[in-house]
């Protein structure tokens, strides 16, 4: 990959429980950052050694100070900065001094600023690297850690927290927190302390001149008290790290959540091939999500309920929903924005439902939804009861429970029940309230082991999926790609090569072309046409010209050797009309393939994760249709084939309106050739474009109609 930060060592397991943590910059003064920074430690209950650092104070809030950390005579695991930037580089070579082992920097005015702020930052992490100390921040909010407790932020948020409120929450299942933006990541805290989440870290990246959100995801994976992790990101600057930490949560069984900000940015650049302009930032991202089965939200209180769920439900064996519900109304418009999701709510089993009538009354439904109605809610029991039939039936594999959350005395939810159904793991159950919830509600679900959800678009999307997850974590992994021949690179001063160039050059990777004639002249064109037989395919070999059709650079279906010489005369006219300055090394001459469906593969070398593949619906229409996908090379033909059926015009592959099936066995195998392809040349390459590739009608094989390679 391309673009990342070098390979360092990862974050030991205790990072978030450091046992010593110095102050730099403490004051009893909390009106201030550096005064919450050390109140809210010892407020929080923290229990290791505690040393503040500053100049003049004898002591602060019954801590001896230190004039310097070099006075500490005492192993410090964590140093936390909060003084003007420009004094920063000094204590930070204190630190080092004082072999320290982390620094969390919680001052601004450093690379956020440009300039010669840049320079501050660039000494402390040489100081850093030299003595092998890690950096957090500069410009963090800190980080909490609420299992032990660590409190080493001055986040609002964690000081006044509701400890009764924590002690209803699944503390069995936490959340971790990586954030970008401090403000964001503790909101996502609070307010899924409020939904009744447990957490166990939340931290603030800042500038990450050191430590990346990779580094803190990495050693969440390793954590035993984090289960979910939720990422709040503008950028990755570590591509490498990031993928091996999430290679490293699927294999640990923890869901990473991911919200992406700043997606309306993607792909603003200039592009030079149809695969550039349909793979920009976002896109790029979106494949590696899909590649590691990360789930991505969409905005903050998106990630909250997801997390939520994903915290308290296990992976669903697929996507049928059972729905115990006191309200019609309710259980109407679940299933109808259920199915906006493809969640489906299958009529329950004739011998089901006659179970179920026994429990409910006469005027109520059995069917799916199951309506209890307002008089058989009232019971208590029934609805909990009418849900463990549900999970011991294999007719459905998710519960949603639809209550009136209302009242402050009483919700008909039996929490023994709840965590019952949800301890065994086999059908997950969520609850969802058309009223405002009471306190007493919120309590009695997170008692349950699940929280009560107030949004049922967002009940639909999170049970969706976590019912895509658990059909991720079915699925094999990747199937591996094997390694293909070295490329160095092409012999040219062009930023581009013509597709005789680019498939010469990629001959290695069997693109095809090996028929394929240049003619420098109409009487050239039409022996070589003689030559490979008729019909053919005329197009103009230009560098300086990728789109060959805008500028009337192709001709088809020249089916005799005076259409060709005319053929000829037309596209070199054409091309030196409208590209009059383009460099023509001649005209292609090429073998007309058969009629088929068209494909697009293509490549574009991304900063952050390196080559990304694009497949999709192809030809001179692909960026109207926009049908494609998007994965990270490289991989074998099986995940190939599985990206093609995942297209939304794949039913043309199974033969549509009578057309034959087509085998895509072979296409799966270019796609995957292309893939290795791409990695071999990651370090010449920037683009890479086969449009339109043909799968011949008639079961022929296919045809690579054009390529392009775009040099870095």
């Amino acid at each position: 990959m391309t673009g990342t930060t070098a390979h360092k060592p990862p974050l030991p397991d205790d990072f978030f429980r450091p046992s010593s943590m110095a102050f730099v910059g403490a004051t009893p003064d909390l009106d201030t950052i550096r005064g919450r920074l050390f109140h809210f430690t010892i407020k929080n209950g923290y229990t290791g050694a505690l040393y503040p650092i500053h100049p003049t104070h004898k002591e602060i809030h019954g801590a001896k100070c230190y004039a310097s950390i070099l006075d500490v005579k005492a192993p410090v695991d964590l140093a936390v900065i909060a003084i003007p930037a420009k004094l920063v580089p000094d204590v930070v070579d204190q630190c080092a001094e004082a072999e320290v082992k982390n620094v969390m920097i919680i001052s601004s005015g450093f690379a956020e600023e440009g300039g010669a702020a840049t320079a501050l930052q660039d000494r402390i992490l040489a100081t850093a690297e030299k003595a092998g100390m890690r950096i957090v921040g500069p410009n963090s909010e800190g980080f909490f850690n609420a299992v032990t407790p660590v409190s080493a932020t001055f986040s609002p948020v964690v000081e006044s927290l509701d400890k009764d409120e924590m002690a209803h929450a699944r503390p069995d299942r936490r959340v971790g927190v990586v954030s970008q933006s401090g403000g964001m990541g503790f909101a996502i805290f609070t307010r899924g302390r409020n939904l009744g989440i447990s957490f166990s870290h939340v931290i603030s990246t800042g500038n990450e001149a050191d430590l990346t959100a990779a580094d803190y995801m990495d050693v969440m994976v390793r954590d035993p008290d984090t289960d979910v992790i939720v990422v709040l990101c503008e950028s990755i600057r570590d591509g490498d790290g990031f993928c091996r930490a999430a290679a490293a949560a699927r294999a640990a069984g923890k869901p990473v959540i991911v919200c992406k900000l700043g997606r309306s940015a993607a792909g603003a650049r200039a592009a030079a091939s149809h695969t550039a302009s349909l793979t920009g930032e976002h896109s790029a991202y979106r494949a590696v999500f899909r590649k590691y089965g990360l789930i991505e939200a969409a905005e903050m209180d998106e990630a909250v309920a997801l997390a939520a769920v994903f915290a308290t439900c296990a992976p669903p064996r697929g996507r049928r929903v059972g729905i115990v519900t006191a309200s019609g109304g309710g259980g109407t418009t679940t299933a109808d924005i259920f199915a906006d999701f493809d969640l489906t709510v299958p009529e329950l089993s004739a011998p089901l439902q006659a179970e179920i009538e026994k429990l409910i009354p006469p005027h109520a439904s059995a069917l799916n939804p199951v309506d209890t109605t307002a008089q058989g809610a009232s019971t208590g029991p029934v609805s909990m009861q009418i849900a463990e039939m549900l999970e011991q039936s294999d007719e459905v594999d998710l519960i949603l429970g639809i209550v009136s959350a209302a009242r402050e005395t009483s919700v008909s939810l039996l929490p023994d029940k709840l965590r019952g159904i949800q301890d065994r793991g086999k059908v997950p159950i969520l609850v969802w309230t058309y009223t405002l919830a009471s306190k007493l509600a919120k309590v009695t679900a997170a008692e349950g082991g699940t929280v009560l959800m107030t949004d049922l678009r967002q009940c639909g999307l999170a049970l969706a999926k976590l019912a895509e997850y658990g059909a991720f974590l079915a699925s094999p992994t990747d199937d591996d790609a094997t390694s293909g021949p070295a490329l160095t690179r092409p012999d040219t001063t062009a930023g581009a090569l013509t597709e005789m160039q680019s498939k010469a050059w990629l001959a290695g990777y069997d693109i095809g072309g090996e028929g394929d004639v240049l003619a420098g002249s109409g009487d050239a064109a039409a022996a070589a046409a003689d030559a490979i037989g008729y019909p053919v395919v005329l197009k103009i070999q230009s560098p300086d010209i990728l789109h060959k059709t805008e500028v009337g650079g192709v001709r088809v279906g020249l089916k005799d050797a005076e259409t060709v010489r005319a053929a000829y005369g037309e596209i070199v006219s054409n091309a030196a009309q409208k590209a009059p300055k383009a460099k023509v090394d001649g005209v292609l001459v090429q073998k007309m393939a058969p009629k088929g469906v068209e494909l697009v593969i293509g490549m574009v070398n991304d900063a952050t994760f390196g080559p990304i593949m694009m497949i999709g619906a192809g030809g001179v229409a692909v960026e109207l249709y926009g049908d494609v996908l998007h994965y990270p090379a490289p991989f074998g033909p099986a995940k190939a084939e599985e990206l093609l059926r995942s297209l939304k015009s794949a039913p043309l592959f199974d033969g549509f309106r009578g057309a034959a099936p087509i085998d895509l066995k072979p296409a799966a195998a270019l796609i995957s050739r292309i893939s290795q392809a791409a990695m071999a040349g990651r370090d010449y390459v920037a683009e890479m474009e086969f449009n339109p590739v043909i799968l011949h009608a008639d079961g022929s094989g296919i045809s690579v109609a054009d390529a392009v390679v775009i040099l870095k």
